[in-house]
């Protein structure tokens, strides 16, 4: 009786494991369909209103569907060995986003400073603040329930991936910050404010994605102070 108990035992928790791993792959494919969505979005209303902030943040929702690629893979790995070094395939993805999310930092900066010597300005930035309103909503929840499934997991390397995702929520802030702001003023400089802060967080980004590679990543884990 007592070797059917553990048994028993032993099979629930398969289970309930089982079950959460297939939460986190889930999670993870929502995050990186979402960023699809959201930079296709992003990346046409950009183009078309002429503002460089919202098309930057498009830009930067390609380059983390490269991360959630990896961490796709990560996760799947996880569930058969648990290892949290990041194997061969998700270092060459963390190194093709980290030298991504740099040619956009670049991009970003060269452009946002063309726009402000010129004075430019976009046609509208209405579609930004609705843009960063919903990628806001979005994130928090992906970041709630990366957060359960990564603590009832033990796993510090979902649990990293969930404190990485808050950089989402500070971009769109910036987004919606930059995008009000000119929808009030008609300063064309909140774009290409926005624009540089956005660089700024991709540059930040881009060097955390080759730490990470090297198996360092610090900066996003839970447990680093």
């Amino acid at each position: 009786m007592i070797g059917m108990n553990v048994d028993i035992k032993g099979e629930a928790v398969k289970n309930k494991l089982n079950v959460l791993y297939k939460w986190a792959y889930i999670l993870a494919l929502i995050t990186i369909f979402y960023n699809i969505a959201e930079g296709s979005i992003s990346v046409c209303f950009g183009l078309g209103d002429d503002t460089i902030a919202l098309f930057g943040f498009g830009v930067d929702s390609f380059v983390e569907v490269i991360s959630g690629i990896g961490i796709w893979h990560m996760v799947r790995r996880l569930r058969s060995d648990n290892n949290a070094r990041p194997d061969t395939f998700e270092q060459q993805a963390l190194r093709i986003t980290g030298s991504a999310f740099y040619l956009l930092t670049a991009g970003l900066v060269g452009t946002a400073l063309l726009n402000f010597i010129t004075q430019h300005q976009p046609e509208t930035t209405f579609w930004g603040i609705v843009v960063a309103s919903v990628s806001i909503i979005t994130m928090w929840i992906l970041i709630h329930y990366k957060v359960r499934v990564g603590k009832a997991l033990h796993s510090q390397a979902i649990l990293a991936d969930a404190n990485c995702t808050k950089a989402c929520v500070y971009l769109s802030l910036v987004l919606l910050f930059a995008s009000i702001g000119y929808e009030l003023t008609g300063m064309g400089w909140f774009d290409s404010f926005g624009a540089v802060v956005i660089a700024g967080f991709s540059w930040k980004e881009g060097r955390e994605a080759f730490l990470k590679a090297k198996g360092i990543g610090c900066k996003c884990r839970t447990d680093c102070n």
